[in-house]
């Protein structure tokens, strides 16, 4: 049995075909997202116009869901005009299959727990740290939604009140602080060069730039102590291209399981399996279960 997936990103829209195995027939095109959400779920459409042969549609998508509509209760600004589209409605109408739509955090994490970092443990947190800082809360194999479908929004966490002023009160939230971004504003001023963290991590070997990186990573740190302790979980799974690199993922469980109660101890940190693919694995699970 196919199942199509599609996955909704600010920059990008990816696309495959579930096979049972594996995803094929992968695509990808631009969002152009500052169009507005009519004109990006037209390329959308266009994009499952291209497959055949599909039992259901998995969405995952940038925004958080309504999860028993299916609609985006709210998207930020770079998708104008997204909160409220009714996407499954809009998507079952007009292709006359079940649709799955989910939060691409939330998507990513269940890919996990299907097939990647996360199988056999179905209690656990996942992080992704790029542009911002996402995250996700499955409890017994299942996503955590809470009461307006925003659970999980860790990057709200305030870790520097000290940052914090009248005219910015998230100056020193864990986003801010803990994210690719974060990072990269901070190295940049100290080599303004340094604007990516492939070029960061390049530049590892330099004293003044590992100083910078390993103040990034007892941010991050300062978070996940702070969950850890919340929520005591088995396993926290870390996703971003950051998290790629063995000094980063080893540093920031060294530096965890040091800050955290004994008894938290036992928790596992592990880098995310998935890769770009989470998402749409994670929407391809949630679809398989409507046919």
């Amino acid at each position: 049995m196919n199942i199509l997936a599609i996955d909704i990103g600010g920059t990008s829209i990816k696309s495959g075909l579930w096979n049972g195995s594996s995803l094929e027939q992968t695509k990808e095109t631009d969002t152009q997202a500052a169009l507005g959400a009519v004109h990006m779920m037209e390329r959308v459409r266009e994009l499952i116009r291209s497959y055949h042969d599909y039992a259901a549609i998995g969405i995952s998508t940038a925004g958080e869901v309504n999860t028993d509509d299916g609609s985006i209760y709210y998207a930020n600004s770079n998708i104008p005009g997204y909160t409220g589209m009714q996407v499954k409605r809009m998507l079952e109408e007009e292709f006359l299959v079940p649709v799955a739509v989910e939060n691409d955090v939330n998507a990513a994490a269940l890919g996990e727990l299907w097939k990647g970092a996360a199988k056999g443990n179905p209690d656990f947190l996942c992080l992704t740290y790029g542009t911002g800082v996402g995250g996700s809360i499955v409890i017994a194999g299942s996503v955590y939604a809470g009461s307006s479908f925003s659970a999980g929004s860790f990057g709200g966490i305030v870790i520097h009140p000290e940052l914090t002023t009248a005219d910015d009160l998230l100056a020193g939230c864990y986003e801010r602080c803990a994210s690719t971004t974060g990072l990269v504003k901070r190295v940049k001023l100290i080599d303004g060069t340094l604007d990516n963290g492939r070029k960061i991590f390049a530049n590892l070997h330099r004293t003044e730039i590992r100083s910078q990186v390993d103040l990034w990573i007892d941010d991050i740190c300062t978070g996940l102590v702070t969950l850890i302790s919340i929520f005591n979980p088995m396993r926290i799974i870390l996703g971003g291209g950051v998290m790629a690199q063995d000094y980063v993922i080893t540093e920031v469980r060294r530096k965890t399981l040091e800050r955290v109660a004994p008894g938290l101890r036992g928790v596992q940190i592990v880098p995310a399996m998935l890769s770009n693919s989470a998402g749409m694995i994670g929407a391809v699970s949630l679809a398989s279960k409507l046919v």
